[in-house]
């Protein structure tokens, strides 16, 4: 009987420390302005509106043609625009409260900003054609777990500067970091174009975005008092985003330990290029190389210009140096474009 009631003495004392680091997590300010007028705030700015529809329409206008340019300064003044973070924001506080009205005004929001913005772009690149893609594209091709890092603190910043009205300007800086127009115009330029493979990386990437942000606000918003009283929504709440996101967590991480073997094999390629006799000879130039890993055998693909004859057994010779350097053997192949240099006369001095 005594170890019971020092069983239950415990358990009290325990509930009584949590709830005290609960109520001073409260009293820190976190929950800065009434429920009511969060859900307010939040309902007005997930309708959709003309100036919505317009905000969407000219935000992808300008990323596609920053993308079609190459230009990472015109991208990012599409960002500062982050007309799909607003209903993003209210999609996580109708999640988290069970608000079915917020979340189906929200949802519309973004589904039609969504097709919207993947239409516009694609009519853009069938129009204008764009047939090589540039660094600007092709990096948002390929998400990885960084990617979905980076819309998590994003999102909870934004979620933030919500209940803290005086930190409403972090909205842009937030929407530039997690950038959610750029990969949607990725998907319609490269569907314009028929890269199925490119345009579902693009849309990985902005489903990574999505999730993430809602998940960052949705702690955002419990954090602060703002949740929802019964335990089992707030179970199915919680447990439907953590799935999400360890759906999310296999493609990510594959393609994050992807590009780290490129990596890996990428620099010391490139030392062996640097120093190699073959490719530091007056009248040769590498123009451009690729690895591909998923060839059987891994290959790596050069382009150069040369004024004289490259023999085979040169490029065997540079093809055991990456084995021996590698531990693993690739085969190289080496596409020549001949060359001859020619230069002006010199004039005499009159």
């Amino acid at each position: 009987m005594e170890k019971e009631n020092q069983k239950t003495q415990k358990n009290q004392k325990t509930k009584t420390r949590v709830s005290k680091t609960w109520n001073l997590v409260r009293n820190f300010g976190l929950k800065a302005i009434p429920i009511m007028m969060v859900r307010n705030s939040l309902f007005e700015e997930s309708e959709l509106t003309l100036n919505f529809l317009v905000l969407i329409i000219s935000s992808c206008l300008i990323a596609t043609f920053g993308l079609v340019l190459n230009s990472a300064a015109v991208i990012i003044g599409a960002m500062i625009i982050a007309p799909l973070m607003l209903p993003l924001r209210g999609l996580s506080f109708a999640t988290l409260e069970g608000d079915w009205e917020l979340l189906r005004r929200s949802f519309v929001s973004i589904a039609v900003g969504t097709l919207l913005g993947i239409s516009c772009s694609w009519l853009v690149g069938t129009v204008i054609g764009f047939p090589e893609f540039g660094a600007q594209v092709l990096a948002r091709t390929k998400p990885n777990l960084i990617d979905l890092l980076v819309a998590i603190v994003a999102g909870g910043i934004s979620g933030f500067s919500k209940i803290r009205p005086s930190l409403e300007d972090a909205v842009p800086g937030t929407a530039i970091a997690v950038a959610l127009m750029p990969p949607l115009c990725v998907v319609g330029l490269t569907l314009s174009q028929g890269q199925w493979a490119y345009s579902q990386g693009a849309f990985l990437l902005y489903i990574t975005n999505l999730i993430g942000i809602n998940l960052a606000c949705m702690i955002v918003y419990f954090f602060s008092g703002y949740a929802q009283s019964t335990e089992l929504s707030r179970s199915l709440n919680w447990g439907f985003s953590l799935v999400l996101i360890a759906v999310l967590v296999v493609p990510l991480g594959l393609t994050f330990w992807d590009v780290l073997e490129q990596g890996r094999i990428e620099e010391p390629v490139q030392e062996l290029i640097n120093k190699s006799p073959l490719f530091n000879k007056p009248g040769i130039e590498v123009s451009t190389w690729t690895i591909n890993r998923k060839a059987n055998p891994p290959s790596i693909k050069m382009a150069i210009r040369s004024t004289e004859l490259i023999t085979p057994e040169q490029v065997k010779e540079f093809e055991d140096a990456v084995e021996i350097k590698l531990g693993k053997r690739f085969k190289v192949k080496v596409d020549v474009t001949p060359f001859i240099p020619v230069e002006s006369p010199n004039l005499k001095a009159n």
